[in-house]
């Protein structure tokens, strides 16, 4: 009962920080994202329920990268507070174990651990998919319609309009010029002295009233060749609502259609990367059907090493020199030889290298894929170990609050982040294998966790300062016989005690320049 009584404490003690933690972790990730994309953001009169849901998904995406310092800040800060206020002593004094006070933070961890898989496996992909279709609509769209002072607005590819001053509290625009070249072989000229441009509320129309102003219509029929006629008209109030498009917001279901391996899940991965396996076989061994096919390797034993199956001897042949036979040709036979080489030569190296960056290309997108696969699995992994590095650094270092757990959390996942992203980007090169390349984070911080772990356990300090001491001495003992006998025969040197004594001179001097000084003072 008193064992339930302090897990429920810890656990309560646990879950407070780790809601901060959270929400502060992902709204700075948010606001990232957000300065990412500010500019096809702004300028857009995207209504609030597509800004929502475009942050919704964002945010299901920027989870699984924040959520391993989340769980390092939240268990340092819960250990932390726990040992600043001697909570934590009193639980080991009532006999309890480091592991027995974590047990309820492990199983909230491995819960969260599987958690985590199932959303980086479900749900990033489709949100990946659903937050590139809402960018991609948004970037169709264009800005909203701004009028600026003595500035051409371009409308469409056949409009633009001048304004050259506006009232910014009733929206009146004043000396209004409109350039309008939609009609076939015509151009409009409107000059008003003011007026109101508005787009309709769904966006589709352009809805113009201009006031005392005139119209100049320059046509011209379907023959170069013909004179221009110009039409000319005065109006006191004229009104017009023009066709617009792009300045609606148009939602596309493309979803399906945006592929790439952030948006499947382990399943649809491998299988991918089964595929990418067969396609990367197949387009190297084309690669080089040209150059067998032509004979490109025939005479070349380092390229093409095949055992002689006729088995005869061959002691009584003589070697044949081709480039002696070919000077006995005669000039046009000759030049039609090197002629047919070279070109043979030229075909053999186009198609190699086309099916080359094929095979290049397949490379690739393999590469990504296993890249991807791995991180569905590092993901659980990571949440687990920040958790176990987090719980006994905070248990050792005994501070609480958002100070020091803050610093040492940035620290530990600069080094993840540093060491993650070298080695993905490793395995995206293929210098190493996906496996290495993705998991080298984990086998860097896993024995880490362990140390921190068994510190814990055994009450002991983060650094041993004594061991470290000990095995200084211990060294300098044993390696005494080495470096005694040339440091006194470097100390016997003439050079040695003249330095010495100049180092002296030179303290005596300096003393004596500190006391005159305090006796004149």
């Amino acid at each position: 009962m008193r064992i339930k009584t302090i897990h429920k404490l810890v656990l309560k003690a646990y879950l407070g920080p780790l809601m901060v933690t959270f929400f502060i972790v992902i709204f700075v990730l948010m606001m990232n994202f957000v300065w990412r994309y500010i500019d096809e953001l702004t300028g857009k009169g995207l209504d609030a329920g597509v800004i929502i849901e475009l942050i919704a998904y964002a945010t299901t995406n920027m989870i699984p990268l924040g959520l391993p310092i989340v769980m390092l800040l939240a268990a340092i800060m819960t250990m932390g507070n726990l040992g600043e206020n001697f909570e934590l002593l009193a639980m080991k004094s009532a006999g309890m174990s480091i592991m027995q006070i974590m047990k309820p933070l492990i199983a909230v961890v491995i819960l969260m651990s599987i958690g985590s898989f199932f959303l980086i496996n479900n749900l990033v992909p489709y949100a990946n998919k659903k937050m590139t279709s809402i960018i991609i609509d948004i970037r169709r769209q264009k800005n909203v319609m701004e009028f600026k002072d003595g500035l051409f607005f371009k409308v469409n590819d056949d409009m633009s309009i001048r304004v050259e001053k506006q009232d910014p509290e009733t929206g009146l625009l004043h000396n209004v010029l409109i350039y309008n070249n939609s009609s076939s072989g015509s151009m409009t000229t409107t000059i008003a002295e003011s007026g109101y441009i508005r787009l309709s509320d769904d966006k589709r129309f352009l809805n113009v009233t201009l006031y005392n102003g005139n119209n100049y219509q320059n046509t011209r029929n379907g023959n170069w060749y013909t004179k221009n006629s110009m039409r000319h008209d005065n109006f006191d109030v004229q009104e017009m609502s023009l066709e617009m498009e792009g300045y609606d917001f148009k939602r596309t279901d493309n979803s399906d259609m945006i592929g790439g391996s952030q948006t499947k899940n382990i399943t649809e991965l491998q299988s991918d990367i089964d595929s990418l396996d067969v396609m990367v076989t197949e387009a190297t061994s084309k690669s080089y059907e040209p150059l067998f096919k032509d004979n490109i390797f025939k005479q070349d034993i380092q390229v093409l090493q095949i055992a002689d199956s006729l088995k005869k001897d061959k002691s009584g042949f003589k070697d044949v020199n081709f480039l002696d036979s070919l000077e006995n040709l005669p000039l046009r036979r000759k030049h039609g030889v090197w002629s047919s080489a070279r070109s043979t030569a030229f075909n053999s190296r186009n198609a190699f290298t086309f099916d080359e960056s094929t095979a290049k290309d397949a490379l690739n997108q393999l590469y990504r894929s296993k890249n991807d696969w791995h991180r569905k699995l590092t993901l659980p992994i990571s949440v687990i170990i920040f958790f176990l590095i987090g719980a006994p650094l905070g248990a050792i270092i005994k501070k609480g609050g958002l100070g020091t757990p803050i610093v040492i959390s940035v620290a530990f996942f600069v080094i993840y982040y540093i060491i993650s992203t070298s080695g993905e980007k490793m395995a995206k090169e293929g210098t190493w294998d996906s496996l290495t390349g993705m998991w080298i984070s984990t086998m860097v911080l896993a024995p880490i966790a362990v140390y921190l772990l068994i510190k814990a356990t055994n009450d002991a300090s983060l650094i041993d300062v004594d061991w470290f001491y000990n095995k200084y001495q211990w060294l300098k003992r044993k390696s005494a016989p080495v470096w005694l006998p040339i440091a006194k025969r470097i100390t016997s040197m003439p050079a040695w005690r003249k330095m010495r004594e100049r180092v002296k001179a030179r303290k005596a001097r300096k003393a004596l320049k500190t006391r005159s000084f305090l006796n004149n003072s």
